[in-house]
């Protein structure tokens, strides 16, 4: 009931009808899995250097559809950052303006479910750009990676010390690392997460 009243409230303050889209139903068995790479942890203050995204469809994780942008940037990165992502200034050359990323990134996901890992800031992230240029924020359901993890240790080992950290869930799936604090690779190692905690074998990962 409250979620519905939330739901609505977002809707009527939707400044652009062309995107009334991300309202409409899901009746797709998709997913889009995502993650952005930013100056910094405050959504408030710093700024997205690069999204990238994957949709899943079934078992399979739909590489050849994958979403990568890199987002034109106002200021010098600074080198904290650079240190994590490894993307300075200079490789931003066909970077294109967060207007345009936002948009496109709009139009890829639609009204499919969100999942990523440590979601609530890659949404927050989002949302700092749409909410002022379309007047609402993300609407889509949302599933955390970490938390579907968490639910199935804890009940093995209710007593137990859970580490949620990426590269220990990673690594205890028996999944394959990729280059890390890659937008589009963290996007598609969370992918293979998803799959793998929802008990789906998976193939096809690179189509």
């Amino acid at each position: 009931m409250f979620s519905r009243l939330i739901e609505n409230w977002n809707r009527k303050h939707l400044k652009d009808e062309r995107f009334s889209f991300l309202f409409d139903l899901s009746e797709s068995d998709e997913i889009v899995v995502f993650d952005c790479e930013t100056t910094g942890l405050n959504p408030k203050k710093d700024e997205i250097i690069s999204i990238g995204a994957v949709k899943v469809k079934g078992n399979k994780v739909l590489t050849n559809e994958a979403l990568h942008l890199f987002v034109e940037q106002k200021k010098q990165i600074n080198p904290e950052s650079i240190m994590i992502h490894q993307i300075r200034h200079c490789d931003l050359e066909n970077a294109i303006p967060v207007e345009e990323a936002i948009e496109t990134f709009l139009h890829y996901i639609g009204n499919r479910t969100l999942v990523g890992y440590y979601l609530e800031f890659d949404v927050a992230m989002i949302n700092k750009y749409i909410k002022p240029m379309l007047g609402i924020t993300l609407p889509n359901k949302k599933e955390e990676v970490s938390a579907i993890y968490y639910d199935k240790k804890i009940a093995r080992i209710p007593q137990g010390n859970i580490d949620l950290r990426f590269d220990t869930i990673l690594e205890d799936l028996a999944l394959p690392k990729l280059q890390a604090h890659d937008a589009l690779n963290d996007a598609v190692m969370t992918a293979m997460m998803y799959l793998k905690l929802k008990g789906k074998p998976i193939i096809n990962k690179i189509d």
